[in-house]
């Protein structure tokens, strides 16, 4: 165990089943999510139930982690070592999300940049295109399908509008509540620093509650989307890349709630102090990653 004087060590937690619990839950969700769209897909009613209970199961056992990772910086069995590896496993963390989201990014620009242009008939690649279907138009958000037979495109795309009808426009929306969020997050954290607990309180709690209303506007979009526009997973290229790449973000953005809530519980029960505030540090650091990857999006998805 660590002390306040030996450095050169830091605590070994002992044997948890709490590894375990979070991957089984995350690959109950993931495959009840799955299954969830398959079932839509073919037209079945949708069974929800594996996905529900995957994302209980992650939900609750990383409440259980997070509270035996803070009863352990009560105990002061934290230290300087120890808290080195937490700035590293957290820095690694969000590379990999880093990663991921490039992924997502590069097939999008794979299917805009290259291969739309040969479907359309252009370059050596594009003779197949050509023959098969003469008449396709490569434009993006693709609206007519090369094979509108097996895809049948969206009725309208959610492209961003003229500057002048962007009050009405939600994406636009979402963008202002999530810059927003990373502001009041930081004066949160400003608050900690200046040892306000009531501004920290407030300005954190704000943070939660942009980022819940985030989630509103985003589900309200996917309604509207669905429901007015025609636009669907089922919609082609545009309709699946529009959906990935939002909707794992939507995701992100939930994750980013849940854990800026533990922080706030954490505060209205006196934790953190300047020099003892890793916990929220790292909680911002991954809501200011979430709100990169939306202007990336806002930009890349919505307005090009």
């Amino acid at each position: 165990m660590a002390n306040s004087t030996d450095q050169s060590a830091y605590y070994i937690p002992h044997n948890s089943w709490y590894p375990f619990l979070i991957a089984a839950g995350a690959l109950c969700m993931l495959a009840g999510l799955g299954n969830w769209l398959n079932d839509l897909k073919a037209g079945d009613e949708p069974s929800h139930l594996l996905f529900y209970i995957g994302s209980a199961t992650l939900a609750v056992v990383l409440f259980f982690w997070f509270a035996k990772v803070i009863e352990e910086n009560h105990a002061g069995l934290t230290n300087a070592q120890l808290k080195r590896s937490y700035v590293w496993g957290m820095g690694w963390f969000i590379f990999s999300e880093v990663m991921f989201f490039a992924a997502f990014f590069g097939a999008l620009f794979y299917a805009r940049a290259l291969v739309l242009p040969w479907l359309g008939g252009e370059g050596a690649k594009g003779l197949t295109g050509e023959y098969l279907w003469p008449e396709f138009k490569p434009e993006w958000p693709v609206m007519t399908n090369p094979n509108p037979d097996v895809f049948q495109g969206p009725g309208e795309s959610m492209a961003a509008p003229g500057l002048g009808s962007w009050g009405g426009y939600l994406p636009f929306w979402n963008t202002v509540v999530l810059l927003s969020s990373s502001v009041t997050v930081h004066f949160a954290h400003t608050a900690i620093k200046n040892q306000h607990r009531g501004k920290l309180l407030g300005w954190l709690g704000l943070t939660v509650l942009l980022g819940v209303a985030f989630l509103i506007l985003q589900a309200e979009e996917y309604i509207h989307a669905y429901n007015e526009l025609g636009l669907t997973l089922s919609s082609g290229i545009y309709g699946s890349t529009f959906f990935l790449l939002t909707g794992f973000h939507g995701f992100h953005v939930t994750l980013g709630t849940f854990i800026l809530l533990i922080q706030l519980l954490r505060a209205f029960k006196g934790d953190f102090r300047p020099d003892d505030c890793f916990g929220f540090e790292s909680a911002s650091w991954y809501w200011h990653f979430v709100d990169v990857v939306w202007v990336c999006l806002f930009i890349f998805v919505y307005v090009m």
